[in-house]
């Protein structure tokens, strides 16, 4: 086995036992349904509500709005246990490090006491409705329009990689509530959708990764939503609250990069010391073992990066630069890791049925989603 890590700084003995609670979980009750979840596009609705039973739902939000009261800690050890599991089609990650913290920070206390305790037990998936297909990065251009209607708004315009797409019925929807250009028009209006909801059609994504995840392109023609769903005091604010959470969502996706790199290697060391070719273990083969010690070098250093971002982020000290870097660097990392990986498993690598070909293809994306490595370099120089 490869050597172990150097123990993270902000861990807890609480967040060691959540990691171990969540490991068993995932391991015990999920690894098996997996590949189901992979032919289907889709995640089961009821494996939301025995997450939510698990208390892997909402850890890091307010036992008083039904979370379970911990930290962001708490979330990135649920999110590396996912990762490791291989479970790319979880969109936990989403729904509670993400969606409900735009809620919590800046949702009403009745917003707040409305949503949080059905994101908690899994009764809602969240959902964040941002992207749109002419847009990509670029949130300034957002398109789709809320038009105010008495005491509604009016939804209309076309959303696209929605993480959790099938399944949400909570979304916040990022959309222009005013003429102002750019970033002093947009708003963030939240919808629930339920079994009567009219103007709201989605279209699941057949995508090269992440199989198991309902990512899906969501169309909104006059949906109807109630003007006290606004989050925030005021319509126009939407652009300044997403940068304030972006951090944490950049984050995120750093935390998974190196569960997924860690993820690989074991099971590639493991692979390694098992099959032969030419009569020996392809492990006895200098190459191999030079591919594999700088591997662990990789997870050694991606893991201490994160770390440390993590700490940061608990003292409320990550900026957004620093952010967008360490998104960048382990995502960049994480392609190139798990691409060494399969190439040492050779032909079985390339099939789905190996565990390394699904985390190949499912780290491909985590130099696009939130927001491209390349957008993330432009971000972080300006504040050289």
């Amino acid at each position: 086995m490869p050597l172990p890590l150097f123990p993270s700084p902000w861990m807890t003995e609480e967040h060691r036992l959540l990691q171990h609670s969540a490991a068993r979980f995932f391991t015990e009750r999920w690894v098996s349904r997996a590949a189901g979840w992979r032919d289907a596009g889709v995640m089961e609705r009821d494996s939301w509500r025995e997450a939510g039973a698990q208390g892997l739902l909402c850890a890091a939000m307010p036992e008083e709005f039904g979370g379970s009261g911990g930290d962001f800690g708490h979330e990135a050890v649920i999110v590396m246990e996912a990762a490791r599991a291989n479970l790319g089609g979880f969109g936990g990650s989403v729904h509670s490090a993400i969606v409900a913290p735009y809620l919590l920070h800046h949702g009403s206390e009745a917003q707040k006491s409305r949503w949080l305790p059905a994101l908690a037990t899994g009764e809602r998936v969240g959902a964040i409705a941002m992207t749109e297909p002419g847009t990509g990065s670029d949130l300034q251009a957002i398109c789709t329009r809320a038009r105010r209607d008495g005491d509604h708004y009016l939804i209309s315009g076309q959303k696209t990689f929605i993480t959790n797409g099938q399944n949400t019925d909570l979304i916040v929807i990022v959309c222009r509530t005013g003429d102002a250009p750019g970033a002093r028009g947009l708003s963030l209006v939240v919808a629930e959708i339920d079994a009567d909801t009219r103007g709201l059609t989605r279209r699941r994504l057949d995508k090269v990764g992440l199989k198991a995840q309902d990512t899906s392109e969501l169309f909104f023609d006059e949906l109807r939503v109630p003007a006290v769903n606004l989050l925030g005091e005021r319509e126009g604010l939407a652009f300044g609250q997403l940068m304030g959470e972006l951090p944490q969502e950049r984050l995120i996706i750093a935390v998974q990069a190196v569960a997924m790199m860690e993820r690989a290697l074991d099971d590639t060391v493991a692979y390694a010391k098992q099959r032969e070719a030419f009569g020996q273990p392809i492990w006895s083969f200098q190459n191999t073992r030079f591919v594999l010690a700088q591997a662990q070098s990789d997870v050694l250093a991606a893991r201490a990066l994160v770390d440390a971002a993590i700490s940061a982020h608990l003292k409320g000290e990550l900026d957004a630069a620093r952010a967008a870097l360490v998104k960048a660097w382990c995502s960049d990392l994480a392609s190139r890791l798990t691409d060494a990986c399969l190439q040492l498993f050779g032909g079985y690598g390339y099939m789905l049925e190996t565990p390394i070909a699904e985390l190949w293809a499912d780290a491909r994306v985590t130099r696009i989603y939130g927001g491209t490595n390349e957008i993330m370099k432009e971000l972080a120089s300006r504040s050289m």
